[in-house]
């Protein structure tokens, strides 16, 4: 039983290994980071911007495997630490987050499948065969303004509840 569970172990923690270390590959790639500092203008803390993102990889993984550790809220909700009256405040808070961790994941996805898009050259390519000659900053931020709606749409309308 105990050798049972400790190879399980050691195989989930082999393949997690595995696929974190793609994805810090894809990262350094199509050098993500680096951008980020050149456009942030902290091009001389760049491993510190590396760090944070190794160390926020880490935490969300934290919180994906042991979801009840990030549950602070529901915590603080059902011993009534602060009273009873605050319920809707910590409500408030959570959707606050929520909204927040959204919007900057998001922005990160993005810029991630553009470095990618960029690294390939797909968009170059794509407007020289179809003779584009100019704007294709609009285009782009037409299917980025797409990609916002369609989202909007799925979540607004509980989409991935039903799926239809």
């Amino acid at each position: 039983m105990f050798l049972s569970k400790f190879l399980l172990a050691v195989i989930g923690v082999s393949a997690g290994l595995i696929v974190s270390a793609g994805v810090f590959t894809v990262l350094i790639s199509v050098g993500l980071i680096p951008r980020f500092a050149g456009k942030m203008h902290v091009a001389k803390k760049v491993f510190v911007l590396e760090e944070m993102v190794i160390f926020g990889t880490l935490i969300g993984s934290f919180f994906s495997i042991f979801g009840e550790w990030g549950q602070v809220g529901a915590f603080v909700k059902r011993r009534a630490l602060f009273g009873a009256a605050t319920a809707g405040v910590w409500n408030l808070a959570g959707t606050v987050f929520l909204i927040v961790f959204g919007v900057f994941a998001g922005i990160f996805v993005g810029c991630l499948a553009l470095a990618i898009a960029e690294m390939l050259n797909t968009i170059p390519v794509f407007a020289r065969r179809i003779g584009f000659r100019h704007g294709l900053g609009v285009a782009i931020l037409s299917v980025a303004l797409g990609k916002l709606c369609g989202s909007l749409i799925y979540f607004t309308q509980q989409v991935f509840l039903n799926g239809g």
